[in-house]
């Protein structure tokens, strides 16, 4: 049975993640997703050093950073007043302290550099047009169930395929993700047509009651992402619906209107409604385990989900080369190194929901007085614990 390949459900940057550090441990995959062709919807993703450390591992370090777009500061903007709350540098002093820089870029070109990865490796075979109905094992293998397919036999599996994972659904069955009633509205746009006095080379979060903006620059400054959140307390889960710019500006008047203008300017605007799960202990079943959001999904306000599941993929990978004949121990291990990390990543993301995204009134004070306190290397040893890792801080 040792000469099984890994059996990996999902075809997203968690998944070829996971085949990535695999295939660099010298062990075969089989990437299974349900879609006819490989590729990512959305649009912008903010990348840490945590992430970085993790190309570097998966041996995708020089590629990630071709397509990486390196903004000179994150910037938090006061969404009433315009007026600034604090800057973190990530110039030099950061990435030396760090080991590595931050970036955005655009998903589709982050997925991108991992599949060119996969299709070049001999040792991971990609499976399209595959859904997934569910698992079974034996004690010796593990055997992924698809609609209308034959099934396909593993040393382990690996659920990979998202916040509505089918095996998370079999293994856990806790239902549908929390619907948090946010909804997030998404657009690319021309640089050129992005007010000029906010071309800045940043990640720019604009902070008002119930609602944000976010923008920074893509593709080589030649495109602004803009993301604007208002809570909405919608209890449908929605994702990628158009919708008018009419409907992105309800809610927004109490914001400044150098931050408002921004609605004015985008275009071909796409809605989502923010879902995540409470944290849980145990996402290891036998010779089956999860990765990325099949085992922790979180909301946006920490811009670590990718990031999250590119660090599983490297624990996973480093507890299956180090774990010999016992796999079932190793993805215990696995899971132990992971569960407490991503938990508090998890919670964290609500509470910078919820006190830096969207206060109000004397909370907001609190924010601004807190934060523009606060130095550089104050900033950066506060996040250390965050960006100082790649996931194997427990190895």
């Amino acid at each position: 049975m040792s000469d099984l390949p890994i059996i990996i459900a999902g075809g997203g940057i968690g998944g070829l993640a996971a085949a990535c550090g695999l295939a660099r441990k010298g062990i075969k995959s089989i990437v299974v997703e349900q879609a006819a062709q490989l590729g990512e919807i959305g649009a912008g993703i903010q990348i840490g050093p945590n992430a970085f450390h993790c190309f570097d591992y998966l041996g995708v370090g020089d590629e990630a950073r071709a397509v990486a777009v390196y903004i000179d500061h994150l910037r938090l903007m006061d969404a009433k007043t315009a007026e600034d709350i604090t800057s973190i540098p990530l110039d030099e002093p950061f990435r030396k302290f760090y080991g590595n820089p931050y970036a955005v870029v655009h998903r589709a070109d982050l997925h991108g550099v991992l599949l060119k990865f996969c299709e070049a490796s001999p040792l991971v075979d990609i499976r399209t047009s595959h859904v997934v109905t569910g698992y079974e094992q034996d004690g010796t293998s593990a055997t992924l169930l698809c609609k209308d397919r034959e099934p396909i036999k593993g040393r382990i599996l690996i659920g990979a395929e998202g916040l509505r994972s089918p095996i998370r659904g079999q293994m856990i069955g806790d239902g549908e993700p929390r619907i948090s009633g946010h909804t997030t509205y998404r657009s690319v746009i021309p640089t050129e047509q992005m007010p000029e006095d906010l071309r800045w080379n940043a990640a720019t979060l604009w902070a008002g009651p119930k609602c944000h903006i976010v923008h920074y620059p893509l593709k080589g400054g030649k495109v602004y992402n803009l993301v604007v959140t208002y809570h909405r307390d919608v209890q449908e889960a929605i994702a990628g619906r158009p919708v008018s710019k009419e409907e992105v500006a309800q809610g927004f008047e109490h914001i400044h209107p150098k931050a408002r203008q921004i609605i004015e300017h985008g275009s071909d605007w796409k809605l989502w409604v923010l879902c995540d799960r409470d944290p849980i202990s145990n996402w290891v079943d036998g010779r089956v385990a999860l990765l990325g959001d099949s085992a922790h999904p979180m909301l946006q306000y920490f811009a670590q989900g990718a990031c999250m599941a590119m660090e599983d993929a490297v624990a996973l990978s480093h507890c299956i080369e180090t774990g010999g004949d016992d796999i079932e121990n190793a993805l215990q291990r696995y899971q132990d190194m992971r569960r407490v990390r991503t938990a508090r990543v998890q919670m964290n993301s609500r509470l910078i929901g919820e006190y830096i995204y969207h206060p109000d009134d004397a909370k907001a004070a609190v924010r601004n007085h807190i934060m523009r306190g606060m130095s550089a290397d104050d900033w950066y040893n506060q996040l250390n614990w965050l960006y100082g890792s790649n996931g194997l801080e427990e190895a």
